[in-house]
Order: structure tokens, then C-alpha cells, then sequence
């Protein structure tokens, strides 16, 4: 068997470093061992960096790739979601391509698993090929209960083609309905999608400008702007008094595991009140942190210090083109490391990495370097400016 042997700067398993050690592979990528250099023999790669298990990205919007450069940053969150309703009208070949650049740069920068959002089956033919694993996660869009079974119905025939074009893939993906987020979608779409996917992983975009919590307080705010797009004049959603993951978080009690994305405007008592919630109802809950986009969109950074004070699970995420400068968990890290420079370097590569796996439900072969897993392996610069596959 031919074996290849990897040090550098710094080794990171997935939980904590190994300086000084030799990771062990065999051909394929599959773990042999961790040991000393004078147990390695000859024929080690000497590299620059950190060594890690490959990167996990929890949130992207592979089919909106074509986006990159059209939306300016900084309008805002309710002027970029008016953007990208009204900016999707693409050939298609445009869009293909730009999906097959954005797969190519997400697997050169050494990301092995992707949660992957969708409204559409435009990704199919790239992920069929792909050397990532796919949570696929079909985002339902519904902001009536009139139109809540048709348009759900929709969006299971998306998941079903989904799932039927990709079961003959070389690596498993899975795919779940999802809601998009508490301003589109409706009570009785909610309850469709809480009892179609009991057990499974999902995710809402959560909290991610003050709006949505006015939204469900009083009914009013600059969301009405964005639901006259669809001829709406008015919130079709019941006001509650209540912060919108207060409101919407209770129609989920089928043992899910939610990702909450964004949480830019989260508050302490709302993280509190969540934890507890999914406590006492059998939920997992994720925080699934984008901070480029964030910084992208509003210029805001999430409340990372109130997720680690709570003990709250955190990955991370890039979001789409269309918000963020690239597709790089890497850069993640870096923004991460700027703008809360106490937090452990050890902590945000657990994100990235063995945290990623397991809230995918891939820890058993992902996220870290244990003997017969094969996890991929990334070398990140020792800045996180950026990363690169190995393996």
C-alpha cells in the first residue's frame, strides 16, 4: 500500500492541535495514523499552514451563483431581498456555469460537505458529479395558507427529482424541505413542513434585521415593501407580540434538527428562550454563522460572543454569490478571528470542521482525522486568508 505523509506548521484533528506530528494517509485520503516524526520515515510533504480535516460549509445558495458582482453591498437586507427576486431572470447557460465555478472554487478551497439551499433543481447536474457531499436543503416559499398545499407541493416534487437524480451519485447527499424564513412563510405551510420532515436536518434564516421582529409585533415595518413585489399590501402573517423565532420556532416539534441562520439581530433572551424551547420539545438547534454576508448585506456582525456565553452549537457558513465576495470558510475564520479576536482558534476551526459534520449528521466520516475516516484534508494559510485542498 502506498501511503502519503503530511506536516506542517500546525495539525488540527478536528478537536484540538497536534503540533509537531505527521498525519498518515493512504492513496485514497482514508486516516492511518498520527505519529511522531521519527515514526514517520521518509517521503514527508512539508507544508506552510495549518493542516485540518476538510472544511464543512453549512450554508450556501449554490443555484444563485450567477449573482456574484450584481448586487452592491451594503443596501441592506429588504433592498437585497427586492434584488434578488427580481434579478433571477438568467439564461439558463449562464447559470449553469456560474454553479459549476462555484462548486470548483468551494472544492479547491478544500470544502468536502456543503448545506446546500435551493428553490430550484438547477444544481442537479453539477452536484451528480461532485466530489462534495450535499445537504440539500429545497426552500419552500409559501405566504398564504390558501396557497400553502400547492405551493408545498411544489417544492416536494423539487426534493423528489432532487433525490431521484442524485442517488446514483459516488457520495450520499440527502435532501429536506425547508422553510425560507419567518416573512415567507405561512402557518399552515409551517405545519406542512414540520410533519414532512420529522427527524431530519433543516434550516430558516433567523433574525436577520430588526424588521422581521417588528413584522410579527405589529404587522407594519419595511417588509411591506418587500411583500408588494408580490402584490401584497399587507402582512399576510398573524401578528403575535412576539419576536419572529418566537412566533414561528413552536411549529416545529417533530425532533428536528433546525440550523438557525444569520442570527444577526438575535437577542441574549431570545438564544435563551430558543435553547429552552427546543429543550422541552426534542429539538436540535444549530446557530449557523455567515459573517461576510453579513457584513455583505448590513454591515453587521452576528452576537458570537452571546452563542458562546449561551453554549449554543455554532458552524459556518458562506451564503451565496450574490452576498459575499467568495465562497471561502477560510475567510469566515479570518473575519471571525478580526472582529472577535478572543475567541480560540481551536473553537472557530471546531465550526468549520468536526462541529460542520456532526450537525450535517456526517461526523462519522467527517471532520476529523481518526483512523479509516476520510474526512479530506484542507491546508489553510497560517492568516486564514485562505485554503486549499490536499486530498
Amino acid at each position: 500500500m502506498q501511503y502519503r505523509k503530511f506536516r506542517a506548521d500546525r495539525l488540527f484533528d478536528g478537536t484540538g492541535f497536534r503540533d509537531g506530528k505527521v498525519l498518515i494517509t493512504d492513496e485514497s485520503g482514508k486516516v492511518q495514523a498520527i505519529v511522531s516524526p521519527e515514526d514517520a520515515g521518509d517521503d514527508v510533504e512539508q507544508f506552510e499552514g495549518i493542516l485540518s480535516p476538510g472544511l464543512i460549509n453549512c450554508h450556501c445558495h449554490l443555484e444563485l451563483s450567477h449573482l456574484k458582482n450584481v448586487i452592491p453591498p451594503h443596501t441592506g437586507l429588504i433592498d437585497f431581498l427586492c434584488s434578488v427576486v427580481t434579478k433571477r431572470g438568467f439564461a439558463p447557460e449562464v447559470i449553469e456555469q456560474e454553479i459549476i465555478r462555484a462548486e470548483k472554487e468551494m472544492a479547491d478551497n478544500g470544502i468536502v460537505a456543503v448545506g446546500d439551499i435551493g428553490n430550484t433543481a438547477d444544481t442537479i447536474a453539477v452536484k451528480r458529479n461532485s466530489g462534495i457531499r450535499w445537504q440539500n436543503f429545497v426552500e419552500v416559499l409559501s405566504f398564504t395558507d390558501e396557497q400553502a398545499a400547492e405551493n408545498f407541493g411544489h417544492y416536494q416534487q423539487v426534493a423528489r427529482l432532487m433525490e431521484q437524480e442524485l442517488r446514483s451519485s459516488a457520495l450520499p447527499h440527502r435532501t429536506s424541505l425547508v422553510p425560507h424564513a419567518p416573512y415567507s412563510i405561512s402557518p399552515k405551510t409551517f405545519r406542512l413542513i414540520n410533519e414532512a420532515t420529522a427527524g431530519q436536518v433543516i434550516s430558516i434564516h433567523n433574525q436577520e434585521h430588526p424588521a422581521e421582529d417588528e413584522l410579527y409585533k405589529t404587522g407594519l415595518g419595511p417588509y411591506l415593501r418587500f411583500f408588494k413585489i408580490f402584490g401584497m399590501e399587507k402582512s399576510p402573517f398573524p401578528v403575535t407580540g412576539l419576536s419572529s423565532i418566537r412566533s414561528v420556532l413552536p411549529y416545529f416539534n417533530n425532533g428536528q434538527t433546525i440550523f438557525l441562520v444569520h442570527n444577526t439581530f438575535m437577542p441574549g433572551e431570545d438564544i435563551v428562550w430558543a435553547n429552552e424551547y427546543a429543550a422541552a420539545s426534542g429539538l436540535k438547534l444549530v446557530y449557523c454563522l455567515c459573517i461576510n454576508a453579513n457584513l455583505y448585506i448590513e454591515n453587521k456582525v452576528p452576537p458570537v460572543d452571546l452563542l458562546i456565553k449561551h453554549h449554543c452549537p455554532v458552524v459556518l457558513g458562506t451564503d451565496s454569490y450574490s452576498s459575499n465576495w467568495q465562497l471561502s470558510i477560510a475567510k469566515e475564520m479570518e473575519a471571525i478571528r478580526q472582529y472577535f479576536p478572543h475567541t480560540s482558534i481551536e473553537t472557530i476551526l471546531q465550526w468549520a470542521t468536526s462541529q460542520g459534520a456532526k450537525a450535517l449528521g456526517w461526523e462519522g466520516e467527517l471532520g476529523h482525522f481518526k483512523k479509516g475516516m476520510r474526512p479530506g484534508l484542507t491546508l489553510i494559510r497560517p492568516d486564514f486568508s485562505g485554503s486549499a485542498s490536499l486530498a
